[in-house]
């Protein structure tokens, strides 16, 4: 059985219910880390609809930029830790002012905890450079960023998921 399970697509490729299918076939105790804000109506819409897909025994906590101190505390307590998304966290954290270098320790730190923690860990996050080149620079910052902790995040993990249409290609 895979220790990280990297599951990644593009918007609204199904990467969220495959990951919730993949938690719930490896295990009976489920932590869930969200790391989306409610910033406005339609993200609290979509958060609850989430919620709502998710069943009521797992445990859910919201975490938006360092889960790190959180697995240490919860991990030898769940057979399963599901970290949605990673993308959500990269942007807030450059929202807070992170560089690169700083997302990317932290990305390696939370790695590490991973590795350390006895719950088996299923990653999302949005594959971003598939489509155009952004117009604007935060925009073109974060697509680079997201794709390049994409690339760590892959490296790292015993399993690599793309959904396309809800369909799962296994590429590592």
């Amino acid at each position: 059985m895979a220790k990280i399970i990297f599951i990644v697509g593009g918007a609204r490729s199904g990467k969220s219910t495959y990951a919730l299918s993949v938690a719930k076939a490896s295990g009976k105790k489920i932590a869930f880390i969200a790391t989306c804000q409610p910033k406005d109506c339609e993200m609290k819409k979509r958060i609850t609809l989430h919620k709502n897909s998710r069943p009521c025994h797992w445990k859910t906590f919201e975490e938006p930029r360092d889960p790190v101190l959180l697995l240490k505390k919860i991990g030898l307590k769940f057979d399963v830790v599901v970290i949605d998304c990673l993308t959500l966290m990269i942007s807030n954290l450059m929202l807070k002012g992170l560089k690169e270098a700083a997302i990317e320790s932290k990305i390696n730190k939370l790695l590490d905890v991973l590795n350390k923690i006895k719950a088996q860990s299923v990653i999302v996050s949005n594959e971003v450079g598939l489509g155009i080149v952004p117009q604007n620079k935060l925009a073109r910052d974060f697509r680079d960023i997201a794709g390049r902790i994409n690339q760590i995040v892959a490296a790292k993990s015993d399993s690599v998921i793309f959904l396309v249409s809800g369909i799962p290609w296994r590429i590592k």
